[in-house]
């Protein structure tokens, strides 16, 4: 694989942004066993919190992931591999990515919850901004101004 190629390959998985879009992967395979990785993902983000009986099962699904995710990272950097299985390899890293953060999000509550959360906080820090840079806001005297 060329030089340039490789680097491509590695930029694109260590992206800060690269799971948007991203579909968790259907299966993977990790130390030549086959895992149901979207069907997993979807079984533990169904509840609303982990039971504590499964939280060993998803910690050592995290540390499985995070460790076939290094070594196929390695397998990129190392550019002994053709440019056609690099792209296959940094595909499944994404993937291994966005699943990795559905799994990490389970203790902070669902993706979609945290992404309202953020929404309603960055409108009411941009109410707040507006009322003042209108001269809306005279908290100081206890009115505002019509």
């Amino acid at each position: 694989m060329k030089e340039f190629r490789r680097k491509q390959l590695l930029e694109r998985v260590d992206r800060e942004a690269a799971t948007i879009g991203t579909s968790i992967p259907e299966a993977i395979e990790v130390r030549g066993e086959s895992i149901d990785l979207r069907e997993f993902v979807f079984e533990i983000e169904r509840r609303e919190t982990v039971p504590s009986g499964e939280r060993d099962r998803v910690e050592r699904a995290k540390r499985n992931l995070r460790r076939e995710r290094r070594e196929r990272r390695e397998r990129i950097e190392e550019g002994t591999i053709p440019y056609e299985e690099g792209r296959e390899l940094a595909s499944a890293i994404v993937g291994i990515d966005r699943a990795l953060e559905a799994l990490e999000s389970l203790d902070s509550g669902s993706l979609e919850a945290e992404a309202e959360r953020r929404e309603a906080a960055d409108r009411k820090r941009w109410m707040n901004f507006l009322k003042k840079a209108l001269g809306r806001d005279d908290s100081s005297s206890g009115r505002t101004r019509s």
